[in-house]
C-alpha cells in the first residue's frame, strides 16, 4: 500500500498575534519551511494548541495554507474533538480540500468509555464522511486525553473499515505499544507512526512508518534525514543527535519551548504568543533555554524565513 505520508511529520505549532487570533500567514511560511526540509503537516495537533481553538478557525486556516499552494497531499489535519459533529465537520472539509489524510482523537471528555462506545464514535464520523478518499489516521495518546485505543479496537476497525483506517499515531510514549501495534498490523499496510523521534530509529526498524513529532518543528531537516537514512551506517548516531536536541525542549513546557526557540531565532516575537490555559516562558527560562541550545550548538537552519516581517529579523 503506497502512502502520501512517509518518514517524519510535524503538528504544526499554531502562531498567534498578539490580539490573541491564529495567524495564517506566519502559519504559511512555517509549513512552507516545514514542507522544504521534508516533513509533512500533521496541522492541529496537540503541539498546534488545537483544542484550544474553534472549528471555524481551523477551517479559515486549513483553507489559508491550501490557498497559498501548499500540498493539501502533504496534510494530515488533526479533526478529532469532544463533539462527533465537530470531528464530523472538520473530517469532512479535509477529504473535500484534498488532504491526505486526518489524525483523529476520539472523543475525549468522558473517560472509562468501552470499545464499543469508541468503535461507534469512529464508524459515525466515516460513515457521516461517506468518501472514498479519506484516510483515518488514529491518534493515541492515552497520557493526554487518556481515551486509550486497544488493539482489539484498531482490529475490529480495520476488519470494517479497510482502507479507510490507514494508520496510527502513537503518543503512549511505550514502546512496548508502539511494537505490538507494528507486529499486529504493519503488515497489512497499517501505517504506525511514533509520537516522538526518540522512538524514530526503532519504529522503521521494526517496520513502522515512521514519527509524527512535536520537535518536527525546530528540528525539521535532522528528523527527515534519519527518515530517509535510517538504514545508513551512522543512523545511531544521528539517533543520539536527535534525542540530545529534544532533551532540550524537554527540560521546558515544549509547546512554549518551541516558540520561544522560534521567536529567538527568528527575531519575531510573536511567535513566541500562546493561546490560554497555556503561557509563554518567563524570561528566566527563556534564558535557560537559549543558554542550553547554545551549548550543544542548535541552530534552525531556516529561522529567518519564519519572521512575520522580515525587518523584524536580527
Amino acid at each position: 500500500m503506497s502512502t502520501t505520508f512517509h518518514g517524519a511529520l510535524s503538528p504544526v505549532l499554531t502562531p498567534f498575534d498578539d490580539d490573541g487570533a491564529p495567524s495564517a500567514e506566519r502559519l504559511v511560511r512555517h509549513c512552507r519551511a516545514l514542507l522544504n526540509d521534508d516533513v509533512g503537516l500533521a496541522v492541529f495537533g496537540t503541539n498546534s494548541e488545537a483544542n484550544s481553538m474553534s472549528v471555524a478557525e481551523k477551517r479559515v486556516l486549513l483553507d489559508a495554507l491550501i490557498d497559498a499552494g501548499l500540498p493539501a497531499a502533504r496534510m494530515m489535519p488533526g479533526t478529532g474533538a469532544c463533539a462527533l459533529p465537530d470531528t464530523i465537520e472538520l473530517t469532512r472539509h479535509a477529504v473535500t480540500r484534498g488532504c491526505g489524510g486526518v489524525l483523529m482523537l476520539p472523543p475525549f471528555y468522558y473517560k472509562g468509555v468501552s470499545d464499543e462506545g469508541l468503535f461507534r464514535a469512529f464508524a459515525s464520523v466515516i460513515e457521516a464522511v461517506g468518501d472514498a478518499r479519506l484516510k483515518v489516521y488514529l491518534y493515541h495518546i492515552p497520557p493526554v486525553a487518556q481515551v486509550p485505543l486497544s488493539l482489539a479496537l484498531i482490529e475490529r476497525l480495520l476488519k470494517a473499515y479497510p482502507g479507510t483506517v490507514a494508520g496510527i499515531k502513537d503518543s503512549s510514549g511505550d514502546w512496548n505499544n508502539t511494537s505490538a501495534v507494528i507486529d499486529a498490523f504493519a503488515s497489512t499496510g497499517f501505517e504506525v507512526f511514533a509520537g516522538s523521534e526518540t522512538f524514530l530509529l526503532r519504529t522503521l526498524e521494526a517496520g513502522g512508518a515512521g514519527c509524527i513529532t512535536a520537535t518536527g518543528n525546530v528540528n525539521a531537516a535532522a528528523i527527515a534525514r534519519l527518515a530517509r537514512e535510517w538504514p545508513s551506517a551512522d543512523a545511531v548516531a544521528q539517533q543520539r543527535r536527535l534525542d540530545e536536541v529534544r532533551a532540550v525542549f524537554q527540560r521546558f513546557p515544549m509547546i512554549a519551548a518551541m516558540k520561544a526557540a522560534i521567536a529567538w531565532q527568528s527575531g519575531d516575537e510573536g511567535w513566541a504568543n500562546l493561546r490560554p490555559p497555556l503561557v509563554e516562558l518567563g524570561a528566566g527560562q527563556r534564558a535557560q533555554l537559549e543558554s542550553a541550545l547554545d551549548a550543544i550548538g542548535f541552530r534552525m537552519p531556516h529561522a529567518a524565513q519564519l519572521a512575520l516581517r522580515t525587518e523584524a529579523a536580527h
